[in-house]
């Protein structure tokens, strides 16, 4: 028989560990490069999947992992060498084999919004190489977090596409 840990507690929206741009990530305009933002979205997103169970030891074990598919970040204040911050994740949809979300990265201390990230993610077999449904004990989890974060209010910026204003 095999022993499950109960379901884990779903924070709504859930908040990252506390993160610190590092100086090798700063460009020559002398703020936190492009690219950087998408590594601290990312390692936000891993500690979800750790939560949802479809982190790490999961890929190892399982030989399935998430793979991004889509992104849409927006860059709304910069970041400097040294700045704490921090990542608030929503899940705004899944079915079987996807994630939407949506995340926002803040100064961990100060509050204010420096971007944010709107993706679609797939569950992949990674040995057959294509889209395969979320497991069960993944499916509950997903469940157990929509319905947490259904009562959250859409986030500003979810669903634009990129056009020029008019």
């Amino acid at each position: 028989m095999q022993r499950h840990d109960p379901p884990p507690t779903m924070p709504a929206p859930f908040l990252s560990s506390v993160m610190r741009v590092e100086p090798g990530w700063i460009d020559y305009n002398g703020h936190l490069n492009m690219a950087y933002y998408n590594v601290l979205f990312d390692r936000a997103v891993d500690e979800v999947y750790e939560l949802l169970g479809c982190g790490l030891a999961y890929v190892e074990r399982q030989r399935h992992s998430c793979f991004t598919a889509e992104v849409h970040v927006r860059y709304l204040r910069e970041l400097n060498a040294g700045d704490p911050v921090r990542v608030s994740f929503q899940l705004l949809d899944y079915d079987t084999k996807r994630l939407h979300y949506f995340e926002q990265l803040h100064h961990a201390e100060e509050g204010w919004l420096s971007a944010t990230s709107e993706n679609l993610a797939l569950h992949v077999d990674m040995q057959a190489k294509k889209t395969a449904p979320f497991p069960e004990r993944v499916k509950e989890r997903l469940a157990l977090m929509k319905a947490a974060h259904g009562n959250l209010p859409v986030p500003d910026g979810a669903g634009r596409r990129i056009a020029m204003a008019r």
